[in-house]
C-alpha cells in the first residue's frame, strides 16, 4: 500500500490547490524553482508523516503529538490561509514553529534528512530544511483537519488515522521493521541510507519510485 502515496496520492491528501500554494509559497521563499521545490515536498512528506506514525505507536510521543495536534496552534485555520504565509520573503511565521516539530519528529537529525534530501533533488540542504521547517507546521495542520474530519480524539484513532493516510495499515511496528533495517532503532538513519542508494532514476522519477526504494519495491 505504502507505493500509492505516489503524486497523485500527494495532491489526493493535500489538494491541489492546496499543494501549489504551497509549492509557489516555498520557490517564492527559498529563491528554489517550483520544479525543485516540488520535488522536495514530495520526497518530504511521507517521511513526515511516517515520522508522525512512529511516533504513535508510543504511547507517551502519541499522547504528546495527539496534545499538539488538538491545540488551537493546529486547529486547521492555516490551511485557509496558506497564501498569506509567504507574503514577506525571508520572514515566515511558521518557521520556528516548524523547527521545534521536526525537532520531535526527528529527534535532532534534521540535518541529516535535509542532506539526503538536497543529494536527490539538488536543492541546497539549507533550503531543504527551510521547505522543511514549513512543510511540518502545514502537515500537522492537515492531520489536525483529517482527525476532525473522523471524529479522531485519542491517542490509538490517531495511530489508526496515521496508518491509513501512509497507506500502512499495520501501524508503527510494521513502520520501525521496514526502514529501521539494522536494528538499531534509529529509523531516520536508515531512511536516508535507503534514499541515497536508490536508483537515479527515482529522482525525477515521483514519489513512489522512492517509496519503493524504502519499502523493498512497489
Amino acid at each position: 500500500m505504502i507505493n500509492k502515496l505516489n503524486m497523485a496520492g500527494i495532491l489526493d491528501f493535500l489538494g491541489e490547490n492546496n499543494f501549489q500554494q504551497i509549492v509557489n509559497g516555498v520557490s517564492k521563499e527559498t529563491g528554489v524553482s517550483p520544479s525543485k521545490a516540488s520535488s522536495v515536498i514530495e520526497m518530504a512528506t511521507p517521511l513526515l508523516l511516517g515520522a508522525m506514525q512512529n511516533k504513535s505507536d508510543n504511547e507517551q510521543a502519541a499522547t504528546s503529538l495527539l496534545s499538539a495536534l488538538t491545540s488551537d496552534k493546529h486547529n486547521g485555520n492555516l490551511l485557509n490561509n496558506l497564501g498569506s504565509l509567504f507574503e514577506n520573503k525571508g520572514d515566515n511565521p511558521l518557521t520556528n514553529e516548524g523547527s521545534g516539530i521536526l525537532g520531535h519528529l526527528l529527534g535532532g537529525k534534521e540535518s541529516t534528512l535535509s542532506d539526503a534530501i538536497s543529494s536527490k533533488t539538488g536543492v541546497s540542504s539549507s533550503n531543504v530544511l527551510q521547505i522543511l521547517k514549513i512543510l511540518a507546521p502545514v502537515l500537522m495542520s492537515f492531520i489536525a483537519k483529517k482527525m476532525s474530519e473522523n471524529n479522531v480524539s485519542s491517542a490509538s484513532g490517531l495511530g489508526g488515522l496515521l496508518s491509513t493516510l501512509t497507506g500502512n495499515s499495520s501501524g508503527g511496528n510494521l513502520l520501525t521493521s521496514l526502514l529501521d533495517a539494522n536494528g538499531d532503532g534509529n529509523i531516520l538513519d536508515d531512511v536516508v541510507g535507503k534514499l541515497g542508494n536508490s536508483s537515479t532514476s527515482s529522482k525525477n522519477g515521483g514519489l513512489g519510485d522512492v517509496l519503493g526504494g524504502f519499502f523493498g519495491g512497489k
